[in-house]
């Protein structure tokens, strides 16, 4: 099993990058661990919200398999403690040998067929954060799910 971050749009923001990539390394010695970026589409001003979503949407489900189980990271997802989250990614290692993929939009969200799809969704907030920015808050919390799960104390409740 291993566990995938599927963004839209590279990682281009140095700061974010430096603390995906730290957070990253850190979650790969507890489970393999990949981000997968999906080029920002070409010529997208000329396309209308709707018809960027769609094309972004049949990029991200052309990077899922069919036995993948897939979670968004969305604005209408459940919301968890760190704790809460811990539990659910072990519940998730344990019930189905599934990998797991996360995925996170771009600026206009989900297309109705990515919806379709998906198995679950979470919110990291009530707030609203930049779609780069969910990409190291995103890995740092799975990485302090792992310390969870193993007892170590990086968590401090």
């Amino acid at each position: 099993m291993k566990i995938s971050l599927l963004t839209v749009g590279k990682t281009d923001s140095g700061w974010v990058r430096e603390g995906l990539e730290t957070y990253a390394s850190r979650l790969r010695r507890y489970i393999p661990f990949s981000v997968i970026e999906i080029p920002d589409l070409k010529n997208a001003a000329s396309l209308s919200k709707e018809q960027v979503k769609e094309k972004e949407g049949e990029s991200i489900l052309g990077n899922i398999g069919p036995r993948d189980s897939v979670i968004l990271l969305d604005e209408r997802g459940k919301e968890y403690t760190s704790i809460e989250f811990a539990k659910e990614i072990e519940r998730m290692m344990v019930s189905g040998g599934k990998n797991i993929v996360f995925v996170t939009g771009g600026a206009f969200g989900f297309s109705d067929a990515v919806y379709a799809r998906c198995d679950g969704k979470v919110s990291l907030s009530k707030m609203t954060f930049t779609h780069q920015m969910v990409r190291a808050v995103f890995t740092e919390q799975l990485y302090r799910a792992f310390t969870i799960i193993k007892g170590e104390p990086y968590h401090h409740e």
